[in-house]
């Protein structure tokens, strides 16, 4: 079986196995904040991504002629990326009562795993790296800096319900 594949195979295989490894490790950070996208939803968001990428761009005779490979790579970022958008779309949440939206947060972590999976089959491997640990590093620490720029800006202002009746606190987590 190992006889059957060329340098360019394994490197296309190692490119679909980086891509999902690193939605998995984007997904595990959702799973363990009870988000509705988790390890397996993104593990498979990236490989879907990548294997695309890299299907189309393996087409027999494509690599001879730059322009329409040029094309095809436009064309298939344009289509993953409007696609994973309307999977975003499908966690986010609008809560009338309290006046916010929940799930952007989340939503744009399919989004950005989608990229990255792109990156895997198509960018150098810093740029992978890169990506994904900006992604992991935005999901973890900005969500502390976040609260605590709330409760500042709360305590300046005096927290008030969206309805104006005064509140001792404001919801728990808030909007994402």
């Amino acid at each position: 079986m190992i006889g059957i594949f060329n340098a360019e195979d394994y490197d296309s295989i190692l490119r679909l196995l980086a891509a999902t490894g690193a939605g998995m490790l984007i997904g595990l950070n959702r799973d363990l904040k009870g988000k509705p996208t988790g390890t397996r939803t993104l593990g498979l968001v990236a490989l879907g991504a990548a294997l695309v990428s890299v299907v189309a761009t393996h087409v027999e005779g494509m690599r001879e002629h730059p322009d329409a490979l040029s094309r095809v790579i436009q064309g298939l970022i344009q289509g993953v990326l409007t696609g994973i958008g309307f999977v975003g779309a499908g966690v986010v949440i609008r809560d009338r009562e309290r006046l916010s939206v929940y799930g952007l947060t989340t939503a744009a972590s399919v989004w950005a795993t989608a990229v990255i999976g792109i990156a895997c089959a198509l960018a150098p491997w810093p740029f992978v790296g890169a990506g994904t640990a900006i992604t992991l590093a935005l999901l973890l620490l900005a969500k502390p800096l976040d609260a605590l720029i709330d409760r500042k800006r709360r305590r300046r202002e005096g927290y008030r319900h969206p309805h104006g009746e005064p509140h001792a606190a404001p919801p728990p987590d808030g909007p994402q």
